[in-house]
C-alpha cells in the first residue's frame, strides 16, 4: 500500500481484544511495507557499521605501506557510502509510508465503527475520547508500527557486528559481545515506571483538555453567573498538575537516555583499555584496535533505536488500548439484515410500547421522562440501546433490513442536533429524495432570521447559502441552530421522520409557524414528533401518551387535556399537589352539586 493509494478499499476486521493484539494485527496487515523497511534498514545500518572495518583496513594498509590495499579499502568505503545514502533515503520513504498508512487504517476503522454504531457510540464512549483516539492516538500507533521494522534492522545489525568482531578479533569481540546485551537491556527495569508516569501525564492532560473544552462551550453561561475566575482557577490547577506530571515523566525518560549514553561509553572505555593492553603485548595490530574501537562507536547509532522502540511502545500501548476499546463496541442488533435492500412503507409500530404512527399522518408522542423519550425515538429509527423486539415499518422489522436501508427509511433527529462547520450549502447537501427544495425546508423551519444572521456574520458572502457556519454553530443561538437542523432533516424527505423536541429552544410565535410549516411540508408523509408543546400537539393528527414505557392513551390534544389527568400534568406542567388539589376541588364541587339536588328534591 502506497500513500497515493489511500484510502483502503477495505481496512479489514481488527483484532480488538486488547491494545497489544491490535498493534500486532496492524503490523501483520502491513507485512509488505515492514519487509521493505527492514531491507532498506539493513542496507543502511550494515553500511554504517562496515565503515569502521574499512577504516581499520585503511590504517593497517598505511602502516604496511600497501597502496593496493589502500585503494581497495577506498573502493569499499565508497561502496559503504553509497549504501548509506541509498538505504537511508528509501528507509525514510518506507518508514513514513508505514506510519501514514497505519494511521490511515486506524482512522478508517474508527470512522466505519462510528457510522456502524450511530448514536449508540456516544452513549457508550465519550465523544472526546473518540476524537482523541482519531487524532493524537493514531499518530502514536502509526509511530510504533513503523518503528518496529527499523528496530528489527538495528537489532540484526548489532548481531551481525558482534559476530563480525568475534571472527575479526576474538579477544576484543568477546568483550563487545558480552557488553552489548547489557547496554541494550539495561533500560528494561526503568520502562514500567516511565510508562506509568507517561500514562499519568496523558490522563491529567485529558482532564485539563476536557475542562478547557467545557469552559469554552459554557463561557456565555459562566459570564452570566460571574464564574469565569472560578473555572480559571480550576483550569490553572489542572494545568499545573499536567506540568508536574510532565516533569516527572521527563525525568524518567532523561534517566533512560542517560543510561543509553553512559553504558555505551563505559563499554567503549573497557574496549580501549583492554585493546591497548593487547596491542602492547602484540596480540592485535593497531588497525584491528582502531576497527574495534570505531565499531563500538558506530554501534551507538543502531542502539539508539532500542530506546526509541521502548518509547514508541510505551506511548502507543495505551493509545492502542483506547482504539481497541472503541473498535470492540458492537450494536445491540445485527446490521446485515435478512431481507434484500429496500425501503418499506406503511405504519410505524413499536411492539415494546404499543406506539402506532399511521402512515401519512403527523403523530405526536408525549412522554414525561425526556430520557425515555430519547431512547424510544432511537428505537423507532432502528438504533436500540439494548436488544428487544424490533420496530415494524409496514409490517417489516427494521432489524431484518440492512442498516443502510433502515436508516434511509427512518430518520431520527435527536434533541441536541449537531451542525457541522462549513457553508450553509454544504450543511444542507445531504442524501435526499429531491422532492423537497432547500428554500422550502428553510421556510418551513422559519429560518429567515437565521439567514440574515449568517449573511451579517460573513463579510464575503452575499448569498446566505455561501455563508459560513462556525464549529458546531456556536455563533448562532440555540433556537437558530435547532431550526437549521430541522431544515436539514426536512430536506432529506425520508419515509418516516422522527423529531425529538424540535422546537424546545424557540419562542411560542415561531413555534406555531414551525408547526404549520412542518404539517404542510410533511403532508402525506409519516412524521413522529416527541414533544410536550401544546402548539405542536394541537396540530397533530394523533397524540399518544407514553407512561412508564407503555402507551396509555391515544387521541387528539383537546380530548386528552380534558379527559386524561396524566396527559394534562405533562402538557400543562401541573405538579402532583396541583393535580391532587384539582381532583379534590372536583370532588367537592360534585358533592355540593349532589347536596343541592337532594335539597331541591
Amino acid at each position: 500500500m502506497q500513500i497515493q493509494d489511500l484510502p483502503y478499499s477495505d481496512p479489514g476486521v481488527p483484532d480488538a481484544r486488547s491494545g497489544p493484539r491490535f498493534l500486532w494485527w496492524l503490523g501483520r496487515n502491513q507485512l509488505g511495507g515492514q519487509l521493505k523497511s527492514l531491507a532498506w534498514g539493513l542496507l543502511h545500518f550494515v553500511s554504517v557499521s562496515a565503515l569502521p572495518f574499512c577504516v581499520g583496513l585503511a590504517v593497517q594498509a598505511v602502516i604496511e605501506r600497501s597502496g593496493s590495499r589502500l585503494a581497495l579499502t577506498g573502493g569499499l568505503m565508497l561502496l559503504c557510502a553509497a549504501g548509506i545514502a541509498v538505504g537511508d533515503t528509501f528507509l525514510h520513504r518506507t518508514a513514513v509510508t508505514n506510519w501514514i498508512t497505519a494511521a490511515a487504517r486506524v482512522q478508517q476503522l474508527l470512522a466505519r465503527k462510528a457510522a456502524h454504531l450511530g448514536s449508540a457510540l456516544t452513549r457508550r464512549v465519550a465523544a472526546g475520547e473518540v476524537v482523541a483516539v482519531s487524532t493524537g492516538d493514531v499518530e502514536k500507533i502509526g509511530w510504533f508500527v513503523e518503528a518496529v521494522s527499523r528496530f528489527t534492522a538495528a537489532a540484526l545489525t548489532v548481531v551481525v557486528v558482534c559476530v563480525g568482531l568475534l571472527v575479526y578479533q576474538p579477544a576484543l569481540g568477546m568483550v563487545v559481545a558480552l557488553g552489548l546485551p547489557v547496554v541494550a537491556l539495561a533500560v528494561l527495569p526503568l520502562l514500567p515506571r516511565a510508562t506509568r508516569r507517561a500514562d499519568e501525564q496523558r490522563e491529567k492532560s485529558g482532564r485539563a483538555t476536557e475542562l478547557a473544552s467545557d469552559t469554552v462551550a459554557g463561557l456565555r453561561v459562566l459570564r452570566g453567573i460571574g464564574g469565569e475566575e472560578l473555572f480559571l482557577d480550576r483550569y490553572r490547577r489542572a494545568s499545573q498538575e499536567v506540568r508536574h506530571a510532565a516533569v516527572r515523566s521527563a525525568r524518567m525518560w532523561s534517566l533512560i537516555s542517560a543510561v543509553q549514553v553512559l553504558l555505551p561509553g563505559l563499554l567503549l572505555i573497557a574496549v580501549v583499555w583492554h585493546g591497548t593492553h593487547l596491542a602492547r603485548q602484540g596480540r592485535i595490530t593497531v588497525g584491528e584496535l582502531v576497527t574495534v574501537y570505531s565499531a563500538v562507536m558506530v554501534l551507538n547509532y543502531p542502539l539508539r533505536h532500542f530506546e526509541e522502540i521502548a518509547m514508541a511502545y510505551s506511548f502507543s500501548r495505551p493509545s492502542a488500548t483506547r482504539a481497541a476499546r472503541v473498535l470492540s463496541l458492537e450494536r445491540s442488533t445485527a446490521t446485515e439484515g435478512t431481507l434484500e435492500e429496500r425501503v418499506p412503507g406503511g405504519d410505524l409500530h413499536d411492539p415494546g410500547t404499543g406506539l402506532l404512527a399511521p402512515a401519512g399522518l403527523l403523530t405526536a408522542v408525549v412522554c414525561g421522562d425526556p430520557d425515555a423519550a430519547g431512547r424510544l425515538a432511537e428505537r423507532l429509527g432502528g438504533h436500540p440501546a439494548e436488544p428487544g423486539r424490533s420496530v415494524l415499518l409496514g409490517g417489516v422489522a427494521l432489524d431484518d433490513l440492512p442498516l443502510d436501508s433502515a436508516r434511509t427509511a427512518v430518520l431520527v433527529q435527536d434533541k441536541d442536533p449537531v451542525l457541522l462547520s462549513g457553508t450553509l450549502r454544504e450543511l444542507l447537501d445531504v442524501p435526499a429524495s429531491g422532492a423537497v427544495r432547500a428554500a422550502d425546508a428553510l421556510a418551513a423551519a422559519q429560518c429567515e432570521d437565521v439567514l440574515d444572521a449568517l449573511v451579517q456574520g460573513s463579510l464575503d458572502a452575499a448569498d446566505p447559502m455561501d455563508a459560513r457556519i462556525t464549529e458546531r454553530g456556536r455563533s448562532l443561538s440555540g433556537g437558530q441552530r435547532q431550526r437549521l437542523a430541522l431544515a436539514r432533516s426536512l430536506i432529506t424527505d425520508p419515509e418516516v421522520l422522527v423529531l425529538d423536541e424540535p422546537t424546545s429552544a424557540v419562542d411560542s410565535h415561531t413555534e406555531a409557524r414551525i408547526a404549520d410549516g412542518l404539517r404542510r411540508l410533511r403532508s402525506g408523509r409519516t412524521t413522529v414528533v416527541f414533544t410536550s408543546s401544546p402548539l405542536l400537539l394541537d396540530r397533530a393528527d394523533r397524540v399518544a401518551l407514553v407512561h412508564e414505557g407503555e402507551v396509555v392513551a391515544v387521541g387528539v390534544h383537546r380530548e386528552l387535556v380534558d379527559g386524561e389527568p396524566r396527559y394534562r400534568a405533562v402538557v400543562t406542567r401541573e405538579t402532583d399537589d396541583e393535580l391532587a388539589a384539582a381532583e379534590e376541588g372536583a370532588l367537592v364541587g360534585a358533592r355540593q352539586e349532589l347536596e343541592e339536588i337532594e335539597e331541591s328534591a
